[in-house]
């Protein structure tokens, strides 16, 4: 299902600790921020597609929901069961599938979260089918919660970190073709992946049936601060920043400066 490098680069196993360091860590805190305003409350039937090691998964189990966890990696399944148990909660399922045909019965959920499969269906076709999947799966009211990835975001991250001159070639790729390539397999850069301007990912989600879709941008211009973990340490300075994100977060002229972009529909 997923290209060799990609598993490649997911057999590695840094993905069940990268939303713990760094930028994820403020990736993960706005993300579930978005979804404690949006999905349903608890005991809500949620579908985790690419839900990969049970970052959101484990969580939202814990606060009630039942949670089914799909993703492309068996690694990633497992991880997020080992996760589960730590947590002394439970997953109402977690198996190896494909997010453009999942065995839910149709308005089965009333949530589905795609936060990582849609940039890694390449082709538009795939990630519009993989979005009208969500949508016959999700019950009449239900949530999807979307994320791409910025078209931008490899040229940000490339400044910020101070490499995007010498490997210049990953950040071209993205910025003219729409498709991250990290064809050395460079360490600390992400693999294959399609990259997205806001209004293409609001366009995709009009095409597999969803009508209104509003966008947030995730990290926004806190990609660019010089050290997150600095921030996301002192409790006032992490709620400051989370509380200024909060306020700008829906603002037209930054959403493609964010890293991430989070989509938020109705069936």
């Amino acid at each position: 299902m997923l290209p060799p490098e990609v598993v490649a680069y997911y057999e590695c196993g840094d993905e069940q600790n990268r939303l713990t360091a760094r930028i994820g860590r403020l990736e993960w805190a706005r993300t579930w921020v978005l979804l404690q305003r949006h999905l349903p409350g608890p005991k809500a039937t949620i579908v985790d597609v690419g839900g990969g090691p049970g970052a959101y998964a484990v969580p939202l189990a814990l606060a009630g929901h039942d949670v089914h966890l799909v993703d492309a990696m068996p690694l990633h399944v497992a991880q997020a069961g080992q996760a589960a148990e730590a947590a002394e909660t439970r997953l109402a399922s977690a198996e190896v599938g494909d997010a453009r045909e999942l065995v839910f019965p149709d308005a089965s959920a009333d949530g589905v979260l795609l936060l990582g499969p849609l940039y890694h269906l390449l082709e538009q076709a795939e990630r519009v089918a993989a979005l009208a999947e969500a949508h016959r799966v999700l019950r009449p009211g239900g949530v999807l919660a979307a994320v791409a990835v910025s078209r931008f975001a490899s040229l940000i991250e490339g400044l910020r970190y101070g490499w995007a001159y010498d490997h210049r070639g990953i950040v071209e790729s993205g910025l003219h073709s729409g498709i991250h390539r990290n064809p050395d397999a460079l360490p600390h850069r992400f693999t294959t992946a399609h990259v997205a301007r806001p209004e293409e990912l609001a366009a995709e989600l009009r095409s597999a049936g969803f009508d209104a879709t509003a966008l947030y941008a995730v990290e926004g211009p806190a990609a660019l601060v010089e050290d997150p973990d600095k921030w996301m340490d002192d409790p006032v300075r992490r709620n400051w920043l989370l509380r200024q994100l909060d306020r700008i977060e829906t603002e037209p002229s930054l959403l493609g400066a964010s890293p991430h972009v989070l989509a938020i529909a109705r069936r």
